[in-house]
C-alpha cells in the first residue's frame, strides 16, 4: 500500500511539473508598411543640356587713340548707362594737333581766297589782252588746287576733333561694367581692352543639343523667331551649380547656322529673365526642358523600386495584404518617380516605405502614403 501511495505521489508531482511549463509566445503582428497605388498618367520626359551663361550683349571697351590714362570714372562692377563716361585719356597732344589743323585750315582758306581774287582780276584783263591766257589758266588751276587743299585741311580738322573726342571713352550700352584690367597712369593703345560692359537682362544661355533633339524643337524655335512666341514652346528650367533651380523660366531663342560635324550637335541659345542680376556671364548652367510626353505611363515613387545587381524589383501588396516581390522593367526617372515599362498594373499597391521589414510571402499591415514626400500624394 505504501508503494502505491508513493507511486501516486510521483505521478502527481510529474503532472504538476507539466502544468507549470510556460506556453508558446504569440505570433508577432504583421509589420506596418507604407504603400502607394500604381498610377497611370501622361508624364513629360525632360532632356538636360550643359551650357554657359552669356551676356545678352557683351561690349569690349577699347580706346580709339593712344595715351596715358588719367581717370576711371566708374567703380568696377557698377551698372552704367549708354554714353556714360568711363575713362579719360590725356588729351594735350590731341588738343595741340587740333590747333595745328585749325591753323593749317586757316592758311589754306587764305590761299584759296587769294587765288580766287587772282582769277577775278585776270578774267577781264585777259579778255582785253592785258594779261596772257596762260596767266589766267594758272590762276584758275591754283584756285582749284587751293579748293582741294582746303577740303583736305577741313578733313584734318575733323580727324583731329575726333581724336580729341576719343580721349573721353564712353559706355556703348547699358549694362554692368567689369573690373578694369588697367589703372590710372597706364599707357593705353587702340588694342588695349579697358573693360567689358555686359547687358545681362535677359541673360543668354548657350548649350549644344543633338541633331535628333534639334529636329524635335526646331518648329517651335522658328515659330518663336518669326512671331515672338510659340504656342507649345516648352518652358526651360535652369539648374545652377549649387543644385538650385533658377526661379524664372526661360525660352528657346535661336540656333546656330550649322551642326558641328565632330560632335553631331548644334549650338542653341535660350533667354532667361534676369531682373535682379543674379545670373552673370560665364556661369556653369544645366538647362532642362520637357521635350517628349510619355502617354499613359505607369509610375511609382522612386523609393518603391529596389535595384539589386542591375535587377529592379518592387514589393506588391495583394488583396490579402501579403507581399509578392516582383521584377519590373523601368523607364525614365521623372520628378521623383520611376516609369514602369513592364511588370505592374494600374491600381496595384506597392511598398514605398518599410522595404527593409519585409520578405516575399509575408503578411503586412499596409498604410496609404499621404505624406508630402510622396510625389503621387497630390494626384
Amino acid at each position: 500500500m505504501a508503494t502505491w501511495f508513493a507511486g501516486m505521489a510521483m505521478i502527481a508531482s510529474a503532472l504538476a511539473g507539466i502544468g507549470c511549463k510556460p506556453s508558446a509566445p504569440p505570433a508577432p503582428p504583421p509589420p506596418a508598411v507604407v504603400v502607394t497605388e500604381v498610377v497611370q498618367r501622361d508624364v513629360p520626359i525632360y532632356s538636360e543640356w550643359v551650357g554657359t551663361t552669356v551676356g545678352f550683349v557683351n561690349a569690349q571697351v577699347m580706346p580709339r587713340v593712344q595715351g596715358y590714362l588719367l581717370e576711371q570714372r566708374y567703380k568696377d562692377g557698377d551698372c552704367v548707362k549708354a554714353n556714360e563716361p568711363l575713362f579719360v585719356i590725356d588729351e594735350r597732344r590731341y588738343k595741340t594737333a587740333l590747333d595745328q589743323a585749325l591753323g593749317n585750315l586757316a592758311e589754306q582758306r587764305a590761299n584759296l581766297r587769294k587765288n580766287q581774287l587772282d582769277v577775278g582780276r585776270f578774267t577781264p584783263l585777259a579778255a582785253r589782252g592785258a594779261v596772257s591766257n596762260q596767266e589766267l589758266d594758272d590762276a584758275v588751276q591754283a584756285t582749284r588746287a587751293s579748293e582741294a587743299q582746303v577740303k583736305a585741311a577741313e578733313a584734318a580738322v575733323e580727324n583731329a576733333r575726333l581724336d580729341l573726342g576719343w580721349t573721353r571713352i564712353h559706355s556703348p550700352i547699358d549694362g554692368i561694367a567689369g573690373i578694369a584690367p588697367v589703372q590710372v597712369g597706364d599707357l593705353v593703345t587702340p588694342s588695349t581692352v579697358l573693360t567689358t560692359v555686359s547687358r545681362i537682362d535677359p541673360m543668354k544661355v548657350a548649350f549644344p543639343i543633338t541633331e535628333r533633339e534639334y529636329l524635335r524643337v526646331v518648329d517651335r524655335i522658328n515659330e518663336h523667331r518669326d512671331d515672338g512666341h510659340a504656342q507649345d514652346a516648352p518652358e526651360l528650367q535652369l539648374i545652377l551649380v549649387d543644385g538650385r533651380t533658377y526661379p524664372l523660366p526661360g525660352r528657346f531663342s535661336v540656333t546656330d547656322r550649322e551642326v558641328d560635324r565632330k560632335t553631331g550637335t548644334i549650338l542653341v541659345q535660350a533667354l532667361f529673365p534676369n531682373p535682379d542680376a543674379l545670373l552673370r556671364p560665364g556661369l556653369y548652367a544645366k538647362v532642362r526642358a520637357p521635350t517628349v510626353t510619355a502617354r499613359g505611363a505607369l509610375v511609382v515613387p522612386q523609393s518603391a523600386v529596389q535595384e539589386i545587381q542591375g535587377v529592379y524589383q518592387v514589393a506588391v501588396v495583394g488583396p490579402d495584404d501579403k507581399v509578392a516581390l516582383r521584377t519590373v522593367a523601368v523607364g525614365k526617372q521623372v520628378e521623383g518617380l520611376w516609369i514602369i515599362d513592364e511588370g505592374l498594373q494600374p491600381g496595384e499597391r506597392v511598398v514605398s516605405e518599410g522595404l527593409q521589414k519585409i520578405k516575399d510571402g509575408i503578411a503586412v499591415k499596409p498604410m496609404p502614403d499621404s505624406s508630402d514626400r510622396n510625389p503621387l500624394a497630390k494626384e
